[in-house]
């Protein structure tokens, strides 16, 4: 019985040395200008052993990228080896470069390869100053409202219903940005489950999502130490708030108790945020309808919101037709629908403040 023990244990510790990682590549990602030619490199470690399998590759779409090795015999490769292989980019587009083993004796998994093919350069710098643009917009956006409250040291015309969703909605959006970024639980979680895909939360994602709450804070905190009239939270919004409140609720106590991932928690928080930039702008706009005046609402604001909406939608077309991804837009049009009517809630403010009710000065409470 020991023998049997001991034989089985050197037979499970030689297959974990066999599938061990002594196989990697130099680069993941792999820009590419159409029609021209990347070398990437295949490495082996130190402790690489050879083994009569064979490595092959896969390229996911042939018409976009090809390649110039589809089969490596590993019993040719030595340790601390370096393999060459051509990309060479066909038609504008993005695709996956996979490979797998005959026998799987040594584990692959890393080797892989995201292409992105391009069609013209100065797009891709132009979509890059673009990005910037409109985070700078929106990120100064919110100063003009801190700004007119405090000249005026008074927040009426500024509806307290979109003002509570909108902190609800950056908190929401600061949660699933720090936890996807920070917490190395859920950044194993996200990348077990999308093993070749990128973390989405980039560094500016952050400072803007902590920006927004802090900027929303003071708005908050001015709402109380200046005049507000008779202005308060409707029942409607403390009703909508309260559902979004127990849905979370429910939901961390469920990852609490491993009913479900806390990666899945976070994607619940960023579809509420979703929802309340559906529905955040509908009281303000019903105010300022009701007093006939867009006294105290800042049009500036509104003015850069346009910008960093109209910026975002342009970079995203651009970005489409660069990479010829028109079905990122067509074919899952969430991000551009929530981009255009957010625009087209700003371009209907502009008509309030500057077509419908131009000539009111109502002030009153």
């Amino acid at each position: 019985m020991q023998y049997f023990t001991a034989t089985l244990l050197v037979l499970v510790l030689a297959k974990y040395s066999a599938c061990d990682s002594s196989l990697t590549v130099d680069t993941h990602d792999v820009a590419l200008k159409l029609h021209d030619l990347k070398t990437v490199s295949i490495i082996t470690s130190a402790s690489f052993s050879p083994t009569t399998d064979t490595l092959h590759i896969y390229v996911q779409h042939s018409d976009i990228a090809s390649i110039s090795l589809t089969e490596i015999a590993l019993e040719n490769l030595n340790p601390n080896e370096n393999i060459s292989l051509v990309i060479t980019a066909l038609s504008a587009g993005k695709t996956d470069i996979s490979s797998n083993t005959t026998s799987n004796t040594i584990n692959v998994e890393d080797i892989y390869f995201r292409v992105t093919v391009y069609k013209t350069a100065s797009l891709k710098t132009i979509s890059t100053v673009i990005g910037w643009l409109y985070f700078a917009a929106w990120s100064i956006s919110f100063y003009p409202q801190v700004y007119i409250n405090w000249r005026r040291k008074s927040v009426i015309g500024l509806n307290f219903d979109f003002l509570a969703l909108n902190i609800v909605g950056f908190v929401l959006y600061s949660v699933f940005n720090l936890g996807l970024f920070f917490i190395p639980e859920i950044k194993e979680e996200y990348s077990a489950r999308y093993p070749r895909g990128l973390n989405p939360v980039q560094v500016n994602d952050i400072f803007f999502a902590v920006h927004a709450v802090i900027l929303t804070c003071v708005t908050i905190v001015q709402c109380i130490i200046y005049d507000r009239g008779d202005q308060r939270l409707s029942i409607i919004a403390r009703s909508i708030l309260g559902l979004f409140g127990g849905f979370l609720v429910i939901s961390a106590f469920l990852a609490g108790f491993d009913v479900i991932h806390w990666l899945d928690f976070l994607y619940y928080c960023s579809y509420v945020k979703l929802t309340i930039t559906l529905i955040k702008y509908i009281p303000q706009a019903y105010m300022n309808y009701k007093r006939k005046s867009t006294v105290g609402w800042s049009i500036e604001n509104i003015l850069l919101d346009f910008t960093g909406g109209t910026l975002s939608m342009l970079q995203m077309i651009l970005n489409a037709y660069n990479y010829d991804d028109w079905v990122s837009i067509f074919g899952d049009p969430t991000k551009f629908g929530l981009g255009l009517f957010s625009v087209l809630f700003d371009v209907f403010f502009i008509l309030q403040h500057y077509v419908f009710y131009k000539h009111s000065r109502y002030e009153s409470k």
